[in-house]
């Protein structure tokens, strides 16, 4: 049945089988980050808000890490997938749990034995430390069950199974919604009961998973006795896998270098800021559903030589992505006020906040573009373009025209900093797209 879906089915069919259920999945996500930060700010305790704010870097670091056996493996399972290399593809699924389990017991024992200096670079003070350190226990404690959560929610829709991977992923959303006042309110655990939380809820999900790799799943395994791969194999995993987390790295590099080049503007720019990429992060993390949906497709048809289907899938995937940004960064757009409005009343903040969302809107369509092309060479297999493009947009090329920018316009420039590198970094990956071609050629 997942080869028909794979090989047959109408482009349109297949696209939106595997795309739907990550768009789900990511708009679940989000709600559970605002819900999250509700309950935490309900304590009216700034300095356990702050506290928590600061470990925020250590869960991005765990995402990260978690990328890099989920999404480097799908990459290399659904090429040999579409290879028709079943057993060894389900080797590599094997292998990439258990160094997902072994990477979250390392990141445990540092986390715990640097503790200190750790809290410290994070920025804790004196009136932060004992909130931070709370939290920071029990994320420590939990990173080998969100990092493996990473994994097979990747690795099962390789096999067509989007719908499960979504299910699992929902489910730790909604345990963690449930158990967060019961934590932080009801125990009186405040910023411990809410990483407890985090955690219970990433454990629900991997129960689900392996449960779904048990019974659902005929290619994938987590039986220890399968886990030997080839070291090209191993090398094919991290070529992919490090560029995808760099992904999330430089996502938090972003926010930070903005917020210090606004500071010097008024706190109050930076607040409309903060709001202004949270509404456009909505935006933008449906598209990322859309792409990391259709990548397993791209994958099982790069491998299996198809070219035919897969450039159709490719502009499908184009279609899509642009289509759905036009129309939503339109609407945004033009409600930009009242959108800000919604999170503070402060004239101000709803002047400046609507000119930084219309800012960023303007280029959506192009992360649409890059988003495409990035999963694109990931699902080949194809380091350095994912690479390149990983350490562009928010990265590389955003610092680069931050400090242009910020020279020559002032504030005008900081707040058109990053869409002036989403047309760079578009640009950057048509030409990355068009010279690969032209090699194959």
């Amino acid at each position: 049945m997942e080869n028909e879906l794979f090989e047959k089915a109408p482009v349109p069919k297949a696209y939106f089988t595997m795309a739907l259920p990550v768009v789900m999945g990511m708009v679940v996500s989000l709600i559970y980050n605002m819900v999250d930060t509700f309950f935490i700010a309900r304590t009216q305790n700034t300095n356990l808000v702050a506290g928590v704010s600061l470990c925020a870097p250590i869960f991005t670091l765990m995402i990260a890490l978690g990328d890099i056996f989920g999404l480097g493996g799908s990459s290399v399972i659904s090429r040999l997938f579409g290879e028709k290399r079943e057993e060894e593809g389900k080797r590599v699924s094997g292998f990439c749990f258990y160094a997902a389990i072994l990477c979250g017991v390392a990141v445990t024992l540092l986390m715990l034995f640097l503790q200190m200096p750790i809290l410290r670079l994070l920025g804790a003070t004196e009136d932060t430390m004992e909130y931070a350190r709370q939290y920071y226990q029990y994320m420590a404690y939990g990173a080998p069950f969100i990092i493996v959560s990473l994994t097979p929610s990747n690795l099962i829709r390789t096999e067509g199974l989007a719908v499960q991977s979504m299910i699992a992923t929902v489910t730790g959303s909604i345990v963690n919604i449930i158990l967060d006042p019961v934590f932080i309110f009801g125990f009186g655990m405040g910023a411990g009961g809410a990483a407890i939380a985090t955690v219970l809820g990433n454990v629900a999900t991997d129960i689900l998973l392996i449960y779904f790799v048990k019974t659902k799943s005929h290619k994938l395994t987590i039986s220890p006795k399968q886990i030997r791969i080839e070291a090209v194999t191993l090398g094919g995993i991290l070529a992919i896998g490090i560029p995808a987390s760099i992904t999330n790295i430089m996502q938090s590099f972003g926010i930070t270098l903005t917020n210090r080049y606004l500071v010097q503007y008024g706190t109050d720019k930076v607040a409309s800021m903060g709001i202004a990429m949270k509404v456009n992060m909505i935006v933008v993390l449906i598209m990322v559903g859309f792409a990391f949906g259709a990548q397993p497709l791209l994958g099982y048809n790069y491998g299996a030589k198809n070219t035919k289907r897969l450039k159709e899938i490719l502009r499908f995937d184009l279609m899509v992505e642009i289509g759905f940004s036009v129309v939503v960064a339109a609407i945004l757009a033009l409600l930009a006020p009242q959108t800000v409005n919604l999170f503070m009343h402060d004239a101000a903040i709803i002047e400046s906040g609507s000119l930084m969302l219309r800012c960023m809107l303007i280029s959506t369509p192009l992360i649409g573009v890059v988003l495409v092309f990035t999963t694109l060479f990931q699902a080949e297999g194809k380091a350095v373009p994912a690479l390149l493009l990983s350490v562009s947009r928010q990265g590389v090329l955003f610092a680069i025209c931050l400090i242009i920018l910020s020279v020559v316009l002032g504030y005008q420039g900081v707040i058109c900093a990053q869409a002036t590198a989403d047309v760079l970094t578009a640009l950057l990956a048509i030409s990355l797209y068009v010279g690969t071609e032209k090699k194959l050629r």
